[in-house]
């Protein structure tokens, strides 16, 4: 589960936050769907909710549609954090706190 966990923030990169479940998938953030969509054994309902509420206070929204391409392509983000661009620097920055932030969180 903790690799689960550190791949979706890592494949997809967190401050104590309050859990909030949403009931629909058209609620649901773009990391929430693309962890749900993924096919890793340990997704879950909850597990995604939890990753998407800790996206939400970490990453802007154009920043979880960027960290949600990780889902499907994780060559991307191997090339975003090898990227010499200054916004992909300062995404990767951002990603890397979301990603340690999802583990501590999500991880229970």
């Amino acid at each position: 589960m903790k690799q689960f966990v550190m791949a979706a923030a890592l494949a997809v990169a967190l401050t104590p936050v309050t859990v909030v479940m949403t009931a629909s998938t058209a609620m649901a953030g773009p990391i929430d769907r693309a962890c749900m969509a993924s096919d890793r054994r340990a997704r879950s309902p909850r597990l995604c909710a939890c990753i998407q509420q800790v996206a939400d206070q970490t990453l802007s929204r154009a920043d979880q549609r960027m960290a949600a391409k990780f889902f499907r392509d994780p060559q991307r983000a191997q090339d975003i954090r090898q990227s010499d661009n200054r916004s992909h620097e300062t995404f990767w920055r951002k990603y890397r706190a979301f990603g340690e932030t999802a583990a501590a969180m999500c991880n229970g």
